[in-house]
């Protein structure tokens, strides 16, 4: 294999970057895990990007894939509230799962790279997994959410020099989904922030957000630019919700979006029966 393995626990643990993690100033070291606050497990720093592998109950041949990327404003990683919740939810509806351990805190350019690294080494191992490569998709939520809509719209830029044959395979997601995204309207007056360009080549998105949000305007900017560039986009946002909820009980907005979402995946990367 391209890349390094370890197991934890009972799911696979597989290591992004086999040497030198591309800017990275810091060893490599195992995740430091912060003081849970509000029942979420929270991952302060990571220097060693990996991801851990859910396998749904039944593996169909041609299996869709989705990588998660947990939020936590580029600081922390939400890890079980926007990750491995998350991945329980998919793989019931059948989907293999990946969820990032991108770096954090304060690597946003790390992070893209990371889940550059991950989509490719995901296509890199689509026999292994049993995974359909033309359906590989990835959600986000929120500062997960902004890394989701910049892999999907910067897959053309090399970020990193490639380190081995993984390297040499798309990091276009086959479709995208983003959940309470945040830090898509940092252009003038609020407009779409500059670094996402359309390139009229991104594969289909589905948005969710609620109007209450604080960075509601986020899906809001991202969902008119693509819908502009004539690109396939389904919006939907709600009264109310806030922000943060992921698929716990408690907010209309975290009972919704999971049975709009899977209408949606229905649609673009129905499970084999």
């Amino acid at each position: 294999m391209a890349f390094l393995n370890s197991f934890s626990q009972k799911n696979k643990m597989i290591y992004l970057w086999p040497g030198k993690v591309p800017g990275e100033l810091k060893e490599k070291h195992d995740p430091v895990y912060a003081q849970s606050n509000n029942n979420i497990l929270r991952i302060a720093e990571e220097t060693n990007p990996e991801m851990e592998v859910f396998m749904p109950e039944k593996v169909v041949a041609d299996c869709p894939a989705i990588i998660v990327c947990p939020g936590g404003g580029y600081s922390i990683l939400a890890y079980d509230l926007e990750g491995t919740e998350i991945a329980s939810w998919l793989n019931r509806l059948g989907y293999v799962v990946f969820i990032v351990q991108y770096r954090v805190p304060d690597k946003e350019e790390g992070a893209l790279q990371d889940l550059q690294r991950a989509i490719r080494c995901v296509r890199a191992n689509v026999q292994k997994w049993h995974i359909n490569p033309d359906k590989i998709g990835i959600i986000g939520f929120s500062a997960g959410g902004s890394l989701c809509a910049r892999a999907s719209t910067l897959f053309n830029e090399k970020t990193y020099t490639p380190v081995d044959k993984t390297d040499n395979l798309s990091c276009k997601p086959s479709f995208t989904m983003l959940i309470y995204p945040g830090s898509l309207d940092k252009g003038s007056n609020l407009s779409l922030t500059p670094e996402l360009k359309l390139n009229n080549e991104e594969p289909p998105f589905f948005i969710f957000q609620t109007a209450d949000d604080p960075h509601g305007n986020s899906s809001l900017v991202m969902a008119k630019a693509l819908r502009d560039a004539k690109q396939s986009v389904e919006l939907h946002l709600l009264s109310f919700g806030g922000h943060g909820y992921g698929v716990r009980i408690g907010t209309n907005a975290a009972k919704t979006w999971p049975l709009l979402a899977e209408k949606w995946l229905a649609e673009i990367a129905p499970v084999n029966k």
